[in-house]
């Protein structure tokens, strides 16, 4: 089953003016020691609202994670708050026999964006991907679920965690995609951004679950076909809490993500 597939959503009927109901799935093989990985439920959730809206790209769109997603039979209910020329607006929540995240995210069409691009800084350097770290270590020595579902290619200097050997920077650069060569449109962003481990395993702190409490996720562009470089880092750690910033490059250059999420500092 690919990305497409694993986060299709259908239409209820009987839904209110303004409003849309939807049935979905979170597929088993999509977690991490069982629960399913937040970009993921994320990108249930914002098919959802482009379907609701009419409106075939997330621009921005920030979720509060409220319970862990194991594969279920899922509820989106999207309400519409705005609907303008360009853009539309909508809050949503994702549930099963409870609720697991409540979103809000302004949606348009990415192909008629149009303007100047002026980037201070640019894609990370990474060797070719053939030379770049495959495996990620799980919960059972070997990969999780989820990083089976993805293409993960990491830099060789940022997978001290893997090794055992703890650095001073919180950085993870590499390359991402799906499995197949699956073409990632912007619902697939959703989920890239939140594919890889937390930088923060590099750091001297105890390697665990690390249970995401908001994500924002903005998609500026549709990337072009081939892998995605990407660079996550987290530079504060503080109160039981860090941040995680991710950038993601497609294969022109073209800055295609950015996202902060705020999250909670892993146990022993």
């Amino acid at each position: 089953m690919n990305f497409a597939e694993a986060t299709a959503v259908w239409k209820l009927s009987g839904s209110a003016p303004g409003a849309g109901l939807f049935e979905g799935r979170v597929q088993p093989g999509w977690d991490i020691a069982g629960n399913a990985n937040g970009g993921y439920l994320l990108s249930i959730l914002g098919r959802a609202m482009t379907e609701a809206l009419g409106r075939p790209d997330p621009v921005s769109l920030t979720a509060h994670f409220l319970a862990p997603g194991a594969p279920s039979d899922v509820t989106a209910a999207v309400t519409t708050i705005r609907e303008g020329r360009r853009f539309a607006t909508a809050s949503a929540t994702l549930s099963n026999e409870r609720t697991l995240m409540a979103a809000i995210g302004t949606f348009g069409d990415l192909t008629q964006a149009d303007g100047p691009t002026i980037h201070d800084g640019g894609p990370p350097e990474l060797p070719p991907e053939s030379e770049c770290a495959a495996m990620i270590i799980g919960p059972e020595g070997g990969p999780p679920n989820f990083a089976n579902k993805l293409r993960l290619r990491f830099h060789p200097d940022d997978i001290g965690f893997m090794r055992g050997e703890p650095s001073d920077t919180a950085r993870l650069r590499g390359w991402i995609s799906l499995k197949g060569d699956e073409p990632i449109d912007s619902i697939a962003l959703l989920c890239i951004v939140d594919a890889a481990p937390p930088p923060v395993f590099n750091l001297n702190i105890p390697l665990g679950w690390v249970p995401t409490l908001e994500l924002t996720a903005h998609i500026r562009a549709i990337p072009r076909p081939g892998p995605l470089r990407c660079e996550f880092r987290t530079r504060f750690v503080g109160s039981g809490f860090l941040e995680e910033d991710g950038l993601v490059w497609d294969s022109a250059d073209q800055l295609v993500a950015q996202s902060r999420q705020l999250a909670l500092v892993p146990r022993a």
